[in-house]
């Protein structure tokens, strides 16, 4: 329920900063006035508390950012109001508080990133090395951009490039290939499963379906699969791309759940079965 006396923009505005931050939104203050409430002076000292501030976006019809930020969008009406974009290449509406047509990057006027004032102090907590090894369940390629996988028991792993017969060792798939973290992807069957049904791999098009081993904290540290070695270097955070293979939501529940991309140090074999260990 939006507070009373605010327009539709106004309240999704500020719903949408809370919603970012995690905080309820009785934490946000009342707007000194009424006017833009991006440029209100209580919301803007209200960040500045918290040691954050809102940069806007320069072209926020194309903006893509692996995380959450807040565009302001005019609907078929007329109507402004504010949603929470998520997403890398693009970005998707993960939240929209008032609810209406889905949104267009043609519909975005303005955009902002809630960023930290002293990046060192905002960097976020890496997740703990998982204290159990896991397992390969499924493994998937797919020989190029929008095609259907095809599950495999066996592949090998070319270092630099990716497993072969896989769309981005091609070059072929929908981001760039050779860049850092483009090599592998892999989600946890856990994960899947927490789906209802649980989610297919022509939803989540990750190559590697891994069991029993917490995937966010391997960013940043090497582990084997097999006879071959890799280093996690991000989260795989989902992406409106992802969403368009899908029928029903999957973007917003799969923020900091779409799994890891890794790169692969060494060549050798992988194969469904094989240990998953932290080096």
């Amino acid at each position: 329920m939006f507070r009373p006396g605010l327009t539709a923009d106004a309240a999704s505005f500020l719903a949408c900063l809370a919603t970012i931050l995690e905080l309820p939104e009785s934490e946000v203050p009342q707007l000194a006035g009424h006017g833009d409430p991006s440029e209100d002076h209580n919301v803007l000292a209200w960040l500045g508390s918290l040691e954050v501030g809102m940069v806007p976006v320069a072209d926020p019809g194309s903006f893509a950012w692996p995380g959450p930020w807040i565009a302001r969008v005019r609907d078929r009406d007329g109507e402004r109001r504010s949603v929470v974009m998520y997403g890398r290449k693009p970005s998707g509406v993960v939240w929209d508080p008032v609810g209406g047509d889905p949104i267009t990057p043609e519909q975005i006027e303005v955009g902002f990133v809630i960023a930290a004032e002293d990046i060192a102090l905002g960097m976020p907590r890496r997740e703990a090395a998982s204290t159990s090894a896991g397992s390969v369940e499924q493994i998937w390629v797919a020989a190029d951009t929008g095609e259907p996988g095809h599950m495999l028991e066996t592949v090998r792993v070319i270092p630099g490039e990716g497993l072969e017969g896989d769309r981005y060792t091609a070059g072929r798939g929908t981001f760039p290939s050779g860049r850092p973290g483009s090599a592998v992807t892999l989600i946890e069957a856990e994960v899947c499963e927490s789906f209802d049904p649980p989610l297919s791999p022509e939803e989540h098009r990750r190559n590697l379906v891994t069991r029993g081993i917490e995937l966010n904290g391997m960013v940043g540290r090497e582990f084997t699969i097999g006879s071959a070695s890799f280093r996690g270097i991000r989260l795989c955070e989902p992406c409106a791309t992802m969403q368009r293979y899908s029928a029903r939501e999957i973007l917003r529940p799969l923020v900091h759940l779409g799994g890891l991309r890794a790169d692969i140090l060494d060549s050798g074999e992988i194969q469904v079965g094989d240990p998953i260990e932290l080096v």
